[in-house]
């Protein structure tokens, strides 16, 4: 069993790791592959093309959740891993902006997609396999360490980067190095095939193939057969709770020390780092406990814990991380007056209106702020207190903030080694902590959980698409409608209500519609 564990997860890794090298580079990326000017659209743009790899997942879950019922699971997570491996190679020998224009963001989409499609198939084969092979009451244990996957991928992601980011300096990195973790896929693509070939197809499908059991058509049999509508219903709403508690946790954080906090890539990559490799055990331990007491209360339990913690940690993080900037949205407020931003990641610095320039300018620092109607007479006013200032002058901008003592870089000491570790660096972790917990108790059993929901005939196509469908439009999603709602409002913390209240409306219905699944039958 425990080849079987390590041959299914050392691959979904690696495919991990392919997708979220762009996701660990997701504000490095906007400057290089978007115009330049507006620092704000091209990070929005960025994440745009981050999700553009979840949108067409769901897509993924049905071709290849069709070819898995059809001529298997080994077979088909081959597939996919070439596919990852080598679309993220290429994105390692796209051209910026600055070389080739609009074919930079073009290709880097294309290769999104590809990847997106490819990953569509990879984790429903891989919980499978695992399902498929395990003892009924020890299923939760060993699926949960396909719930380590996407954790451990990120984290290899970011060792990754940040080893080349220390042995190549931060100019070298940021002008050619940064393609060397993506080229460096090769490697793994060829690593990973050799550990799947060794091993042999699932005992489950085989014995459904000899019997002449396969679906001729699961993709209809799941998506319009009576009796899996409420499977699907309990699947759906179990995927969307993993899928916000996961991305909030362990992807938004990384995103939100860099931006709201200002922490330096490096250093905010080496806290998440930590972070995910102290709370990762919680997923082990979650599959664990749910073999004893069972799936739907340990689910239940990380939903809860996800919908309660989200917005106090993310507002610790803010007390903690910048703590002056936290007490100066109080005690010298800014507002904006002006019109609507519209945010184009295509215009140039040259086309955006001085509404535009403030509100991109204030978003840069980290500053929250308040929108207003324009005043008469004026396209922009920005006051500070008592301040006002017409137009977009950033000289003057700049002066009456630091006059008003608003800081101008993080507070958080730069980690140069884990010497450097201080109070703040642990309190940040331990803030982060608290969401994984919530993260991992959602997440352990949920692979075991749609495993057990849906039948060996169609089980790979029918646990993919619920799976991939909430990751794309829940998870995916989730940092770019954070950072949209930020933009809109002014708000650092504003988007965060949005996973606060799509995890409680999840959890509402699962209490409704999530069955108990322990000791059924495979």
């Amino acid at each position: 069993m425990t080849r079987v564990v390590v041959a299914s997860s050392t691959g979904t890794v690696f495919e991990f790791y392919d997708f979220f090298l762009y996701g660990s580079l997701v504000t490095f990326f906007g400057a290089l592959f978007f115009p330049p000017g507006n620092e704000t659209a091209a990070l929005l743009a960025s994440l745009a093309a981050f999700g553009a790899g979840f949108a067409i997942r769901p897509l993924g879950a049905l071709l290849f959740g069709r070819l898995g019922d059809r001529v298997g699971r080994k077979r088909t997570f081959l597939i996919t891993i070439v596919f990852m491996g080598l679309s993220t190679a290429l994105v390692g020998l796209i051209p910026t902006f600055e070389v080739i224009g609009w074919w930079a963001p073009a290709l880097l989409v294309t290769l999104r997609l590809v990847q997106g499609l490819a990953l569509g198939g990879e984790y429903g084969g891989a919980a499978i396999y695992v399902a498929e092979h395990s003892e009924p009451s020890r299923r939760g244990y060993f699926t949960s360490w396909i719930q380590t996957t996407a954790t451990l991928g990120l984290v290899l992601s970011l060792l990754v980067i940040l080893g080349c980011r220390y042995a190549l300096g931060e100019e070298a990195f940021r002008e050619w190095g940064w393609r060397i973790p993506f080229l460096l896929s090769v490697i793994l693509l060829g690593l990973s095939v050799y550990i799947r070939l060794q091993i042999s197809e699932s005992p489950l499908f085989e014995q459904l193939r000899r019997e002449g059991g396969l679906a001729r058509a699961p993709i209809r049999e799941t998506l319009l057969g009576a009796e899996h509508r409420k499977p699907m219903a309990a699947a759906l709403v179990v995927a969307a709770g993993m899928a916000l508690s996961w991305y909030t946790a362990q992807f938004y954080s990384l995103v939100f020390l860099q931006t709201a906090l200002l922490i330096d890539n490096a250093t905010a990559s080496v806290l998440i780092v930590l972070a995910l490799l102290i709370g990762m055990s919680t997923f082990v331990l979650a599959g664990t406990l749910a073999d004893r007491i069972g799936r739907r209360p340990v689910i239940l339990a990380g939903m809860l814990v996800s919908a309660l913690s989200i917005m106090p940690a993310y507002t610790g993080l803010l007390t903690v991380g910048n703590p002056m900037l936290a007490t100066l949205q109080t005690t010298a407020p800014v507002s904006v007056y002006a019109t609507p931003t519209r945010f184009d990641p295509f215009a140039s610095a040259a086309e955006l209106d001085d509404a535009t320039r403030g509100r991109d300018y204030l978003a840069k620092r980290g500053i929250s702020y308040s929108n207003a109607p324009p005043l008469e007479g004026s396209e922009l006013v920005i006051t500070v207190n008592d301040t006002r200032i017409v137009g977009f002058d950033r000289e003057l901008l700049q002066q009456t903030l630091a006059e008003a003592g608003y800081p101008d870089k993080s507070a958080v000491t730069r980690l140069e080694s884990l010497s450097d570790l201080d109070s703040t660096h642990v309190k940040l972790i331990a803030l982060i902590l608290i969401m994984i917990v919530g993260a991992g108790l959602t997440c352990g059993p949920g692979a075991t959980f749609l495993a057990e929901v849906f039948p060996t005939r169609i089980r790979y196509t029918a646990l993919s698409v619920p799976y991939h469908i909430t990751s794309a439009w829940f998870g995916g999603f989730m940092p770019l409608t954070a950072a949209w709602l930020v933009a809109r409002s002014g708000d650092v913390l504003v988007g965060l209500w949005y996973p606060v209240v799509v995890m409680s409306t999840a959890l509402v219905l699962a209490l409704w519609v999530v069955p108990e699944t322990r000791g059924r039958s495979l």
